[in-house]
C-alpha cells in the first residue's frame, strides 16, 4: 500500500501569481523599497480598517521599533505573556527594558491573565504586550481600561492575527508577521499599525536608519543629499516581498474562511473521537485560526502521541515552550513561577491546520490522535456530513 503523504502543521500557498509578481519586480529593475512597498502598506492598512501602515523586515523588527518609538528603555518594565514566541520578550530586552512574565487565564483560555497582570504592576511598569495567541482575539475593553487606569501603553503582538477584525486597533500600536507559517506570507516580513500618525511616522523613519529620504525618493530628486534625524535601524521590506504580499493579501479573507471551516470540523471530530482531549477557547471567540492547539490528557505521554502521529505521516508541534523555562530566560529570571502557563505548555499539542488541507485530512488527524490515545474511532460518516455542508473543501 502506498504511504500517505506527510501532512504538515502549516504550509504556505504559493503559485503562479506570486511567480508572476516576482518576475514583474525583477523586470522593473528596482528591487529595494519602492512603489510596491508603498502599495502593500496601503492595501494592508485598508484591509485592517487603518489609515496607514509601515512594512518592516519581520514582526520582531516591528515590535522593536514600537518599543523604541514609545520610549521604553532601561528601568522600564513591560508585562508580557510567557505563552508566546520568544521574540515578544526579546524585544523588551533590545530597548533595555525588563520583561515581566504574566500567567495565562487557564488552559481553556490561554490568553494573558488581567488579574495576574494587575498583581505584577509596579511604579516601573510602562507597557503591556498583548498576544492574540493562535489567532484568537484578546478582550479589548478590559485591557483598554486596565491600561487607561494605570497610564500604561498597550501594544499588540498580532503575529497570529492577519485579517482578524479589530486586531491592530486595540492599543497604541501593533505588529503583524508574514513569516512562512503565517496566514499570509512574504517569507520574512511584517507590518506595523499605530493609532497615532506621528508615532507611525517615527517608526517609518526609524526602520531605515532615521534617514529623511530613501534611495527610491532620491532617485527622482534634484539632490541626493539626506539627513539623519534619529537613531535608526535597517528594518526595511523590499519590493520582492511586497509583491508577494500584495498577492497573498488578496487571498487572505478566503484562506481565513477555510481555516475556520477546518477548525470547526476539528472541534466536532475531536468531540466525537477524542473525549479526553480539550480544545482551548470558546468556539464563538473571534479568530483567524492561525494554529490548531489542543490539550492532551495529563495521563498521556505527549512524546508518544507525537511519535505515533509522525509514524502516520502527520507532523505536530508545540506552541510554545514557556519563555521563562528557556535556558536564557531561566538564567535571567530563575524564580518565575507561572503554574497555569506551565500546565498548558506541558500538555499542549498543535495539529495541522492550513488552507491546503481538506476535511479528509481532519479525519485522518483525529483518527490517528484517537488511536494514539487508545480511544474509539466512530464511523467516518462525519466526513461525508461535513463535505456536504462545505462542498468547497476538497480533500487535501
Amino acid at each position: 500500500m502506498k504511504a500517505e503523504p506527510t501532512l504538515l502543521v502549516s504550509e504556505p500557498i504559493l503559485g503562479s501569481q506570486e511567480k508572476a509578481a516576482l518576475a514583474d519586480v525583477i523586470d522593473s529593475g528596482w528591487i529595494t523599497m519602492g512603489e510596491r512597498v508603498s502599495s502593500f502598506e496601503r492595501a494592508f492598512a485598508e484591509a485592517h480598517a487603518a489609515d496607514d501602515a509601515v512594512s518592516v523586515s519581520s514582526c520582531t523588527a516591528g515590535l522593536h521599533l514600537i518599543l523604541h518609538a514609545l520610549g521604553i528603555g532601561p528601568g522600564d518594565e513591560v508585562l508580557v505573556p510567557a505563552l508566546t514566541f520568544v521574540a515578544t520578550a526579546n524585544c523588551v530586552l533590545y530597548v533595555g527594558g525588563t520583561p515581566i512574565f504574566v500567567d495565562i487565564e487557564s488552559s481553556a483560555q490561554p490568553l494573558m491573565s488581567i488579574q495576574d497582570a494587575a498583581a505584577k504592576c509596579t511604579p516601573r511598569t510602562k507597557a503591556v504586550i498583548l498576544v492574540h495567541f493562535a489567532g484568537y482575539m484578546v478582550d479589548p475593553e478590559p485591557w483598554q481600561a486596565f491600561a487607561r487606569e494605570r497610564g500604561l501603553m498597550l501594544i499588540e503582538d498580532a503575529a497570529h492575527a492577519s485579517g482578524l477584525p479589530g486586531a491592530g486597533a486595540i492599543g497604541d500600536a501593533a505588529a503583524f508577521s508574514f513569516y512562512g507559517n503565517k496566514n499570509m506570507t512574504t517569507a520574512e516580513g511584517g507590518v506595523v499599525l499605530a493609532r497615532d500618525a506621528s508615532l507611525l511616522d517615527t517608526i517609518r523613519r526609524a526602520r531605515g536608519h532615521g534617514l529623511t529620504s530613501g534611495t527610491f525618493q532620491r532617485r527622482s530628486s534634484r539632490t541626493p543629499i539626506y539627513d539623519v534625524t534619529m537613531l535608526g535601524f535597517n528594518y526595511r521590506l523590499d519590493e520582492l516581498r511586497a509583491a508577494i504580499g500584495l498577492v497573498q493579501l488578496g487571498h487572505l479573507k478566503e484562506w481565513n474562511a477555510k481555516r475556520k471551516i477546518l477548525a470547526e470540523s476539528y472541534r466536532r471530530r475531536i468531540g466525537e473521537n477524542c473525549p479526553s482531549v480539550a480544545i482551548p477557547f470558546e468556539a464563538r471567540r473571534p479568530s483567524v485560526h492561525h494554529i490548531m492547539p489542543v490539550v492532551l490528557p495529563a495521563s498521556s505521554d505527549r512524546q508518544d502521541v507525537i511519535d505515533h502521529l509522525r509514524a502516520k505521516g502527520i507532523q505536530t508541534t508545540i506552541h510554545y515552550p514557556a519563555i521563562h523555562r528557556l535556558s536564557f530566560y531561566r538564567g535571567l529570571y530563575p524564580d518565575v513561577n507561572l503554574p497555569r502557563t506551565e500546565a498548558f505548555t506541558d500538555h499542549e499539542l498543535t495539529l495541522p491546520l492550513h488552507p491546503r488541507m481538506g476535511l479528509d485530512d481532519v479525519e485522518r488527524v483525529t483518527s490517528a490522535l484517537a488511536d494514539a490515545l487508545g480511544e474509539r474511532v466512530p464511523p467516518a460518516a462525519f466526513v461525508m456530513r461535513d463535505k456536504s455542508k462545505h462542498a468547497n473543501l476538497a480533500s487535501g
